[in-house]
């Protein structure tokens, strides 16, 4: 029972730190990732010590790189690594072997055996698929060329493990097979035996279980079946004396072309953003600082010196990326790898390593792995607002630098939204300079014969390059709230004569733009207008004609958005906030039936099911 609330106890710990840490690192700019960093350190046996020991520590750890690395692996689509194996095999390939051999040199010159050094070379090439994918994706980096070639080296990376954990053995000693045990040769047959084995076991038997949950109609089982092949597979791995971590990862990939497999990743979807936190949380709370204090120059000149080493590799492997995105693809993949951990244990029950060399390998990369989110962070905040697109690196863009044209609308921001706008104006005659900041939107909408300069909105030069000087109006529909804000602050103070137009995101980006000092009928809502058109439709449906259920919507978008100022000077008092909101939805229902029923709009007032028939058709506007 002790051991039981000892469980429950280091649970709770690590969900409370998740919950409390994680939304301030977000609201603070940092990123998920270094939040759940930072939590696991906050937690760890070196500060609050709440985290029963280290090996408490580890059992939750390994948790979540098993669940991680099933979904890798789930990932792993033969058919998609073949229509990637180029830049897999290539940036992957040269990645993995540049780093490796690199290590493998600078460990013999220190003295080391060759074996160990080909331990040190394999642990360290690999990079960290959770910080990095997870990075990307909250940047919205993914996407764009360097997030696209990162992926490839990391998915080469992943799949390069399984012949790395079946070499790592034979590069023990002798003495390091237990009583009973497998010798290396043996232990590496067995891996071989067992990914042949799961092969078989998924192309043939995975299907028709599958099949035959699925007539059961019992969605949750699906999950239940996708979890017992992973614990089984990790068990089985276990067994021959392997980490249950590379059972999962061999049982994603199994599953990879299993026509299930999108419901399985549907059903797991939920868990894997919280599994992976508790994974980053691990890697903190397991930090040992007590060798940091006692060694510190030793352990973070190894981890700066690995990310100098790899960054600069990276840097000539990425030479057909522009300087922007090769700079990005350096600095992504230049930590250690959660699969660090997981290799330095093979190689301890190996004696490949010894258990002090290992001790402090685990800490440089974990020291890496925690530096990469601020990297990233630097780099998102004080170097991409200074970099200049160079137009050398790509001879598909013309007209790189913003240049005045003389034209009376500047729009800054050119993705789906401003798209709509500069269709709208340039259709009627009105010219306009375009200002995006992603070099690959930039080449994309270049094909489409569109204009568009590169350069940050928020820059007093850019904008003065850009003719804002001259212009009337400034459109402003970037994406990102707090960016969105930096803009218009700083049109206002350099360029006071410019009407500035802006798109919300939401409501509470309303308000906070009503506050920076934009005019609330200068301002467009994201969604707004295409959410009342839907109800509009709706209305429709339930049998009101079509001009009154048009002009419902424009009562309903005059009225919502002629209280937006008044509702904005009360956003900081919740209840006199609360109160108006109220009432005005009464009054907003009262002018909406009043009208109605003025009009007679509906024909039909049994709302119980929609009608079917078509609406007459709406008229000119």
């Amino acid at each position: 029972m002790a051991g039981e609330a000892s469980l429950m106890t280091d649970a709770f710990v690590y969900l409370s730190a998740a919950v409390v840490a994680v939304p301030i690192a977000r609201h603070l700019g940092f990123g998920s990732v270094l939040g759940y960093l930072g939590a696991g350190v906050l937690i760890g046996p070196w500060l609050l010590g709440l985290v029963g020991n280290d090996q408490d520590v580890l059992h939750f750890a390994e948790f979540g790189v098993v669940m991680m690395l099933f979904l890798i692996g789930l990932e792993l689509n033969p058919k998609r690594l073949w229509h990637m194996r180029g830049p897999i095999l290539g940036l992957g390939g040269v990645q993995v072997a540049a780093t490796g051999l690199a290590l493998i040199g600078i460990a013999m010159l220190f003295g080391l055996s060759w074996q160990t050094a080909l331990v040190i070379g394999m642990v360290l090439s690999l990079s960290s698929t959770a910080i990095v994918i997870q990075s990307l994706q909250e940047r919205g980096w993914l996407n764009e060329p360097a997030g696209q070639n990162a992926f490839s080296v990391l998915l080469f990376q992943d799949i390069i493990v399984i012949p790395f954990i079946a070499l790592i053995p034979l590069l023990g000693v002798a003495s390091a097979v237990p009583d009973g045990g497998l010798s290396g040769w043996q232990q590496a047959a067995a891996v071989v035996a067992v990914v042949v084995g799961l092969v078989g076991f998924g192309h043939f038997l995975t299907p028709p279980v599958f099949n035959f949950i699925a007539k059961a109609r019992i969605p949750e089982i699906f999950t239940a079946l996708a979890l017992l092949i992973v614990v089984g597979v990790a068990l089985l791995m276990q067994k021959i004396g392997l980490s249950p971590a590379l059972g999962a990862f061999l049982a994603g990939v199994v599953l990879a072309e299993n026509e299930y497999r999108h419901e399985i990743e549907s059903d797991i979807e939920p868990f894997k953003g919280l599994l992976l936190g508790l994974f980053f949380i691990s890697v903190g709370a397991s930090i040992n600082f007590g060798l940091i204090i006692e060694q510190p120059l030793l352990i973070v000149g190894l981890a700066l010196g690995l990310m100098l080493l790899k960054g600069g590799l990276l840097w000539f492997i990425g030479a057909k990326l522009s300087f922007r995105e090769r700079t990005l693809f350096a600095l992504a993949l230049a930590q250690g790898g959660e699969f660090a951990f997981v290799l330095l244990g093979y190689a301890l029950t190996a004696q490949a390593v010894t258990p002090q060399l290992a001790e402090i390998l685990i800490a440089a990369v974990a020291i890496s792995m925690l530096l990469t989110p601020l990297i990233l962070l630097v780099y998102e905040r004080v170097l991409m607002p200074r970099f200049r697109y160079d137009d050398a690196d790509s001879g598909e863009l013309e007209h790189a630098e913003p240049t005045n044209e003389g034209n009376p609308v500047l729009i800054v921001g050119f993705g789906r939204f401003g798209q709509i706008v500069g269709r709208m104006l340039m259709a009627n005659h009105i010219p306009v300079t375009v200002l995006d900041d992603s070099p690959s939107q930039i080449r994309w909408l270049r094909k489409y014969g569109f204009k568009v300069f590169y350069g940050d909105g928020g820059r007093t030069d850019i904008l003065h390059s850009a003719g804002a000087h001259e212009a009337k109006t400034i459109v402003i529909t970037v994406s990102e709230n707090e960016r969105s804000l930096a803009i218009v602050k700083t049109v206002q103070k350099h360029f006071p004569h410019l009407q500035i137009m802006v798109r919300a995101t939401d409501r509470g980006h309303a308000y906070d733009l009503i506050k920076a000092g934009v005019a609330p009928e200068n301002l467009i809502r994201e969604t707004h207008s295409s959410a009342v058109d839907l109800s509009v439709g709706i209305l429709r449906q339930f049998g009101m004609r079509g001009h009154q259920a048009w002009r419902a919507g424009q009562l309903f978008k005059h009225y919502d958005n002629g209280i937006l100022a008044e509702m904005a000077t009360m956003r900081d008092d919740e209840q006199s906030y609360i109160t108006r909101s109220h009432q005005h939805r009464e009054m907003l229902s009262k002018t909406l039936k009043e009208d109605s029923d003025h009009r007679g709009d509906f024909t039909d007032h049994s709302f119980e099911q929609p009608r079917n028939k078509p609406a007459p058709s709406e008229p000119a506007q």
